[in-house]
């Protein structure tokens, strides 16, 4: 034996070179496939803003590096859940069904594994970070429960979303066992959420601004690591119970796992906001926080000192030129024609001028020539300015970007933990060095002090290194101690598993990275930019503000709107997964329904959501308006739709939110937003979940034929 082994060692002998030249061809496959998959939405996205808006892009080397480190990690990732999860989780699929664990029956086990993994999958899933960032863009006086939510209770809201995941792929297993129809999840989902989103809309304005980020989650946890884990167990299980029901009982756990995360941060921030154990907005001076009587009294003082730092900073750096009333040097016919003026285009009409004592703000007839305009403060915070103030940075590179801070964080594996200092630790009465940034006046007010004081804030985000060990390492480790403790079942390949998880821990640490570098900023640049077609806007990162590129702001919002759609449609067609969904919905349908046609269906949901979203976001549309009647006609053409449609058609909403699509879109929202004024910039992806599912059981609905016949489960494993 040992001869034979050695006769075939010496057979296999590659020289150095050989190795390399095999492991650079293959890599190069790989990196290219990654490049098609982003190349069209990338040179949108510069296109549009350099020719369309006329805007340079800011920080290009910065952000060209976080691409390119983007679409090497995604190479890496995806060969490592080829080699190393997708494996484990079909071995398990399949193996879980027929063998005890410890004398317990398979039904209890599966069903335990199923809610383990799918939340430990949501934990992994790198638009999780991306999340959890978003929270730095909300304003803790104008929505201090989503403050609270996206802020100091960061590490809540994640472990939250991975319950609901975990559920979700609990009762799917159980659904495969049964042979259960997916209809009535479906309808009993949709009702409640709509319901309890009714509620939050109608019953207090502090939680109707969660709505926008609940909906969101949805989205967010169907992506690259939870979708296949999750349709490999669904395959693996339904091969083995067969129980006979519809011939694609493998699919639809995907829609239960983003309708559940949906349902988890609702019933968070209800709990939050019953218990009052969120951020109270003392710095606010809106009527409605002054008379919405004592509620954030449970919240931490510590926590609290946080947050009214964090909103006094805002109000400071939101206040402008002044938030006092303008004195206008008008007579009242001239005053109210300015002021509808300014109300329809966002900015003075020709031959008017403010005048150059900012602090008096008062505004005359100009004599200057083409009526050029200074600033001019309008109602709170609006600024207007002339094109001629605007500069670009000259940098390639954002100075603040600190690369190594965020490849490791300086190792901190447990950021989410927050440790504020004591205030005024010697009880002298001020804030000396390493003390907070503040201290109580004898009176009941905030003396506010920035010396050498030092407030340790909650840290949201580990480092790309760190958030890549915690993501994959725990979810491998549950999996290989099942399958190795549990079912005492070897490994099979054990060599390429560890390289798969390698691999995978590797690639998501360079795509939290290019994420930070790359995607982030150029999401916020082209989502902020994008408003100066119907608005004067301060762009992104830049000093001076610039005027609309139209004079009327609805023709304006409408290129904003076709930019999201084009946005959508591109970006849809550039994701792998959907390419796969479309051969396996051809194979499943036995032909009647085209792969072609089903992208081109996705695709175009895709786009009306994202469309819809940034008309959201312009208009300042109230989001309960955009996805109840949506969900109202889903059950419509679900009850009318057959049980496969049903399945993939739901399904197919889980494809479109990709690791490229959902950090940018999610920034793109939240520049828009903030950029627009609005409180938060959520929705947008919740939009672009519900469109394709629409569209899909609609086109699903004009070929519907019965196949010829029904595929086996190893056909639908080889499918997908």
């Amino acid at each position: 034996m040992s001869t034979e082994q050695s006769s075939d060692s010496n057979k296999l002998q590659l020289s150095l070179q050989q190795k390399l030249g095999i492991i650079l061809s293959f890599s190069k496959d790989k990196i290219v496939e990654q490049i098609q998959c982003v190349w069209f939405i990338i040179l949108y996205l510069i296109v549009f803003q350099v020719l369309v808006l006329g805007l340079p892009i800011v920080y290009s080397l910065m952000i060209a590096a976080g691409i390119m480190i983007v679409i090497v990690g995604l190479a890496f990732f995806m060969e490592g859940l080829r080699l190393g999860l997708m494996p484990l989780g079909e071995s398990l699929g399949s193996t879980l069904p027929r063998k005890k664990i410890l004398g317990i029956p398979c039904l209890p086990t599966s069903l335990a594994f199923g809610f383990v993994l799918g939340a430990f999958a949501t934990f992994a899933e790198p638009a999780i970070g991306v999340l959890r960032a978003a929270g730095a863009g909300v304003d803790p006086t104008a929505a201090p429960l989503l403050w609270t939510i996206l802020n100091t209770g960061a590490g809540l809201l994640v472990n939250c979303v991975g319950v609901g995941v975990g559920i979700a792929v609990l009762l799917g297993v159980l659904r495969f066992y049964k042979g259960w129809s997916l209809k009535p999840f479906i309808y009993v989902g949709v009702v409640t959420l709509s319901c309890i989103t009714l509620y939050m809309q109608f019953s207090d304005d502090r939680l109707k601004h969660v709505l926008g980020l609940a909906w969101d989650c949805g989205a967010v946890t169907t992506g690259p690591v939870t979708v296949p884990l999750v349709l490999a167990l669904g395959i693996g299980v339904c091969r083995i119970v067969s129980t006979g029901g519809s011939s694609n009982t493998g699919f639809g756990v995907v829609t239960l796992a983003s309708l559940f995360p949906i349902l988890a941060v609702m019933c968070y921030a209800l709990f939050l906001f019953n218990t009052d154990n969120y951020y109270f907005a003392s710095e606010s001076t809106a009527s409605w926080h002054k008379n919405a009587g004592k509620y954030g009294t449970n919240y931490p003082s510590d926590l609290q000192k946080f947050g009214d730092i964090k909103a006094k900073a805002r109000l400071d750096s939101a206040s402008g030129v002044g938030e006092t009333e303008l004195s206008w040097s008008l007579s009242v016919e001239e005053r109210r024609m300015v002021e509808n003026y300014l109300n329809q285009n966002h900015a003075l009409p020709e031959g008017y001028a403010l005048r150059t004592k900012v602090a008096e703000g008062s505004i005359v007839p100009a004599a200057l020539p083409g009526g050029v305009r200074e600033n001019v403060q309008v109602r709170g915070a609006k600024t207007y300015v002339v094109r001629e103030g605007y500069k670009a940075p000259d940098a390639l590179w954002n100075p603040d970007a600190d690369v190594a801070t965020a490849f490791t964080n300086k190792f901190d594996f447990f950021p989410n933990t927050f440790k504020p200092l004591e205030s005024d630790k010697n009880n002298n009465g001020k804030v000396d060095p390493g003390e907070d940034f503040y201290s109580l006046e004898s009176d009941g007010s905030i003396n506010y002090s920035k010396k050498d004081g030092l407030l340790t804030g909650p840290d949201q985000d580990r480092g790309a290194l760190e958030g890549a060990i915690w993501a994959i390492v725990p979810l491998c480790s549950i999996l290989l101690f099942v399958l190795i403790v549990g079912l005492r079942q070897k490994p099979k390949h054990m060599d390429e598993l560890v390289i798969g998880i390698a691999c995978a821990v590797i690639g998501m640490c360079l795509f939290n990275l290019g994420i930070a570098l790359g995607l982030t900023p150029l999401g916020e640049q082209l989502g902020g930019n994008v408003v100066s077609s119907f608005a004067s806007i301060q762009p992104w990162q830049s000093e001076g503000f610039i005027d609309p590129i139209f004079q009327s702001s609805t023709v304006g919002k409408c290129l904003a709107i076709l930019f999201g759609f084009i946005l959508g449609y591109g970006a849809t067609l550039a994701e792998p997964a959907l390419n796969a969904l479309g051969s396996t919905v051809e194979k499943i349908t036995v032909g009647a329904f085209k792969k072609n046609l089903l992208m081109q269906a996705v695709a175009t949901g895709v786009a009306l959501g994202i469309a819809t979203g940034v008309a959201k976001i312009a208009f300042n549309l109230e989001l309960w308006y955009l996805l109840i009647p949506p969900y109202t006609l889903l059950l419509i053409l679900t009850f009318i739709s057959s049980e496969d449609f049903v399945n993939f058609g739901w399904d197919s909403a889980g494809v479109t939110t990709g690791p490229i699509t959902v950090p940018l879109v999610l920034a793109m929202g939240l520049g828009i937003g903030a950029k627009t004024g609005a409180i938060d910039g959520f929705g947008v992806l919740s939009l672009a979940s519900v469109g394709p599912i629409i569209t899909v059981l609609t086109v699903g609905l004009l070929v519907r034929k019965k196949p010829k016949e029904n595929p086996s489960s190893e056909q639908l494993a080889e499918a997908a």
